[in-house]
């Protein structure tokens, strides 16, 4: 493809997701600089480029030369920026897909309400329709349409994980078992890397009397088309899951410990497929929430550890579900305690929307990780985090060791909720 092409395909994208809404963005943003101190990359360097709204320049530019008020009058008078050219978006791709995060911190401190992580998701549309996107990521994609996992985990794996966690928790794991009313999907990460969270789920739902599975045709949440910006394939990624969830009967869809993935199913999902679900999506922290305070997971015996949580951006600030993993935390651990800017105003730990699947921005990913650093190393004898996102999970891992932070213990929801029924399940034999 030449670079008259992919730069004019890249346009045309820009084109077509700059409605109403984008442009009114682009002529009410008045520079003010506030989204910049707001963002965890331009905190932990002070570099100018990291500012959000620069990162919009490409879609920016290409707005004012052929879409915004009086253009026809400018390029009679040969006043209309030149287009946008493949160099730059190359200079720029960079920053759309090391630098952000699209946790939404920018958007919310915005005083003009641009949607800035809205608009760089759209602006990635551009940047994956001409191909220019990170070898990581690219890779991820490579995964999906062989696997369906942008980690390359089969059937097999996965399968291989269940038998592990049965014969860990004595507990049967049923899957693809028909007329459920939960169907379990995972991350990648969790399956892999964190598989102790299917022996928590099968824990908590066995004592709940929850009856559930996990799709051996559509295990996979994380959607990689969200993060590259790939409309089509996070369209298929949506629908592989419809498709087993509608095959399987089940009433209930779980989405994991994963934020892109509660976002993409939860939020974007019905209008990806062009129409409703014939059932409902519910995160797994809103149904802990709901069963606990149901009765059906009675509170056990409290972890004594100083605790703090970590807010991820996608299921927080930009999902909503702000009440209900404190509520678990207030009834599963006995000193519990925020950390600065918590809740709506968290710090993203620098990792999400592709950055850590990108092996290039590593250095600058560990580097924004040091603002979360700081608020944690901000509260006097903090023993454990917990952090209800596997791959802000693996983030913190990676940056408390870099950090020499052996100290602390990075820890999922779910499983904190399980380990607290351990003495209620000896009691019962």
């Amino acid at each position: 493809m030449s670079s008259d092409n992919k730069a004019q395909i890249a346009v045309d994208k820009f084109l077509q997701f700059t409605d109403g809404e984008v442009a009114s963005f682009f002529e009410a943003c008045v520079h003010c600089g506030e989204c910049a101190e707001a963002c965890h990359f331009y905190m932990a360097t002070k570099d100018p480029k990291y500012t959000p709204t620069y990162k919009l320049f490409p879609m920016v530019k290409t707005y004012k030369r052929e879409m915004a008020p009086l253009h026809s009058i400018r390029k009679m008078f040969g006043l209309l920026p030149p287009a946008v050219t493949e160099g730059e978006l190359r200079e720029w791709e960079t920053l759309v897909y090391d630098s952000c995060t699209m946790c939404g911190r920018c958007t919310m401190v915005c005083p003009m309400g641009i949607d800035i992580a809205g608009t760089i998701r759209k602006m990635r549309e551009g940047y994956a329709a001409a191909d220019i996107v990170p070898d990581g990521l690219k890779r991820s994609v490579d995964f999906v349409e062989k696997t369906g996992s942008p980690m390359g985990v089969t059937p097999k794996a996965l399968l291989a994980q269940v038998k592990h966690q049965e014969k860990e928790t004595g507990i049967k794991i049923e899957v693809d078992k028909q007329g459920a009313d939960y169907m379990a999907i995972l991350s990648s990460m969790e399956i892999m890397g964190y598989p102790e969270i299917i022996g928590a789920y099968a824990r908590i739902f066995k004592k709940a009397g929850v009856s559930w599975t996990i799709s051996s045709k559509a295990y996979e949440a994380t959607n990689v088309g969200v993060q590259i910006g790939s409309g089509p394939l996070a369209k298929e990624i949506v629908t592989r899951v419809v498709d087993a969830a509608e095959e399987l009967g089940v009433k209930y869809v779980i989405s994991p410990e994963c934020g892109h993935a509660y976002g993409a199913i939860r939020w974007a999902g019905p209008n990806m497929v062009g129409r409703p679900f014939k059932f409902e999506v519910v995160h797994i922290i809103e149904l802990l929430d709901q069963l606990r305070r149901d009765g059906k997971i009675p509170a056990g015996v409290k972890d004594g550890r100083k605790m703090t949580l970590h807010d991820p951006c996608q299921i927080i600030r930009r999902g909503g579900l702000l009440k209900e993993p404190r509520s678990l935390l207030d009834d599963s651990c006995s000193d519990f305690v925020e950390m600065e800017y918590a809740g709506l105003g968290n710090l993203c730990c620098g990792g999400g929307g592709g950055v850590s699947a990108n092996p290039r921005a590593a250095e600058l990913q560990n580097a924004a990780f040091g603002c979360k650093a700081d608020q944690l190393n901000a509260i006097d004898g903090l023993e454990a985090v917990v952090v209800p996102c596997a791959n802000c999970r693996t983030v913190f891992e990676e940056g408390l060791e870099e950090r020499e932070m052996y100290n602390l213990e990075v820890l999922g929801l779910g499983e904190l909720v399980a380990e607290t029924l351990k003495d209620i399940e000896q009691a019962e034999g």
